[in-house]
């Protein structure tokens, strides 16, 4: 008979085959997505939680750090349709910024777990939907133009879909047969982990999960606690510029305090909220501030929501990491993160020898491409490339690795499968990890080919063009980010333009700051990276972007 709860074998064995069901659950939802977004790029999350929405397991792929959000999301869905209301096929979607992963993109799902005709728990999904409608327009100056804004409301009812929901959704969005089938997925998904769950149940002969789920709780609780004690009581500070937009630059001022076993993490003292798309929602702030630090100070214990409970993580409303309803933020991540850069930034001083250096890819270098094929068929795709990582003091940054964030950079077959364009050469950028003791981790060069007979809209959202990722302790700065067109003109990294037929633009993305001064790189390390190419002779500096030429463009269409 296997050990009970309270034994700590007996917990982990639990432990592992919930977190199990949830990767079982997420590869369910990759097999049958039809988006690229999902297939190719891990843009989701999937958890399973106690009866009161606080999340015990968590899948090891896909968004991390969404997973923090789905105990809040989820209390919020409580609030509106209480536990007493639920049955079993219930599902309940919602894709407000504010309650769920911070843009409209994200759609959240919850759905109940019944075990001998009680409720037991709640499966949990969020994936990032191929189109939510509205205007792809960075110029939004609200929320109600980003797309359809859905509260939370029940999808199924009882294992029946609610046909006015499904119908109004779709009739707002371009992509209805892609969003309509990543839904299905996430359904699939949530039908693997109620599966699970009651197995898991039965098999261990347990009424409901109350007891697994007080003990898993307290243990990683217990866990993040004991790593907070570890750091020295005090005030830490930190402050950081980005590029931000056009007249508004982004700044993020950082305040870390510790006391005891307690965290807190105050962002006073950053740029006010702006009209413009990059705005983080309190709830996203707080999922890349408390992810980032969790694999920092206790990276060895699964996350869930015991993880979080030392943490605390504030910002004034009006701010650009809490903006105020309905605040335009289908950008979020170019302000959110950031946020990893800054705490690891206030806690070197104390945590040398385990904070890296600004990574390039925080923030995330995102490229859409819209248009039609030469069979007037439309097509839309976002392409997810990582950029390189920041050093450490022990090793060197990892090359076109995701960080804060976790999708992957897609296989270029399927990309090419699922448009018409053409990828011509994605490489490692030579020369693009900054100079240090330990090297950044280099970014990457794509290029790609508009080989249709129609203009090809191109929508970048990006960042680290003017300020590239800063090294630590004396290391230098990766190069910055830049997408160059087969002209030779630069474009800017917030902006919408055309790839004309027959052209091909390049997108280098960013490397990761160095760590350390660069003539304390070993010998034989510089000569390894000389010969690899990893290092190169400094480029030609192309002449700046201009932001206005593309402004005014997309408004005289």
């Amino acid at each position: 008979m296997t050990a009970s709860v309270a034994d700590p074998v007996g917990l982990e064995v639990r432990w592992d085959r919930l977190a199990a069901a949830t990767d079982e659950a997420a590869a369910t939802m990759l097999r049958t997505a039809f988006s690229t977004i999902i297939r190719e790029s891990n843009d989701y999350t999937v958890v399973l939680m106690d009866r009161h929405g606080r999340t015990m397991a968590e899948s090891r792929a896909g968004i991390p750090a969404f997973a923090a959000l789905m105990s809040s999301l989820t209390a919020v869905v409580l609030e509106r349709f209480p536990a007493g209301e639920w049955r079993d096929g219930d599902c309940v979607i919602t894709n407000d910024p504010w309650i769920a992963t911070g843009h409209l993109p994200d759609i959240a799902m919850i759905t109940p777990v019944f075990h001998r005709g009680r409720l037991v728990a709640y499966a949990g999904t969020a994936a990032h939907a191929p189109d939510i409608g509205g205007t792809p327009s960075l110029g939004a100056t609200d929320l109600m133009s980003e797309g359809v804004l859905i509260p939370p409301l029940r999808l199924f009812r009882a294992g029946r879909v609610q046909r006015g929901v499904k119908d109004l959704l779709l009739a707002n969005i371009r992509l209805a047969d892609q969003v309509w089938g990543d839904l299905e997925a996430q359904t699939a998904a949530h039908a693997v982990c109620r599966r699970r769950a009651q197995e898991f149940l039965t098999d261990f002969d347990e009424p409901d999960f109350d007891g697994f789920a007080t003990a898993v709780h307290a243990a990683t609780e217990s866990a993040m606690r004991a790593a907070v004690r570890g750091l020295p009581d005090g005030v830490y500070r930190s402050a950081l510029d980005a590029d931000g937009v056009e007249g508004h630059p982004t700044r993020i001022a950082c305040t870390v305090t510790v006391r005891d076993d307690e965290v807190e993490i105050d962002y006073t003292g950053s740029s006010p909220q702006v009209p413009f798309a990059t705005n983080s929602t309190l709830n996203y702030t707080r999922a890349y501030t408390m992810y980032p630090l969790k694999i920092l100070l206790d990276p060895a214990t699964r996350t869930n929501w015991g993880s979080y409970r030392s943490i605390r993580v504030t910002a004034p409303e009006g701010t650009i990491v809490n903006p105020a309803f309905p605040a335009p933020v289908v950008a979020r991540h170019l302000t959110g993160h950031l946020l990893s850069c800054a705490v690891y930034r206030a806690l070197a001083p104390v945590l040398p020898d385990r904070v890296i250096a600004d990574s390039g890819g925080a923030p995330a270098l995102r490229v859409r491409f819209d248009g039609l094929d030469d069979h007037d068929r439309p097509f839309s795709l976002m392409l997810f490339a990582n950029a390189g990582m920041g050093a450490s003091l022990e090793s060197d940054g990892l090359s076109t690795t995701a960080f804060p964030t976790n999708s992957g950079n897609g296989g270029i077959e399927a990309l090419e499968a699922a448009s018409p364009l053409r990828f011509l050469r994605k490489e490692l950028r030579a020369g693009s990890g900054g100079r240090g003791r330990r090297r950044g981790g280099l970014g990457q060069d794509v290029e790609v080919r508009n080989p249709t007979g129609r203009p090809v809209q191109m929508v970048l959202l990006g960042d680290r063009e003017r300020h590239p990722a800063l090294g630590l302790a004396g290391g230098g700065p990766g190069a910055a980010a830049r997408v160059v067109l087969d002209s030779g003109e630069r474009v800017p990294l917030k902006s919408i333009s055309r790839l004309a037929p027959g052209a091909s633009v390049v997108i280098s993305f960013a490397g990761g700051g160095g760590f350390g001064p660069a003539d304390e790189r070993e010998p034989a390390l510089v000569a390894a990276d000389e010969f690899a190419g990893y290092t190169i002779r400094a480029e030609k500096p192309l002449p700046a972007a201009d932001p206005d030429a593309y402004e005014n463009r997309e408004a005289g269409r």
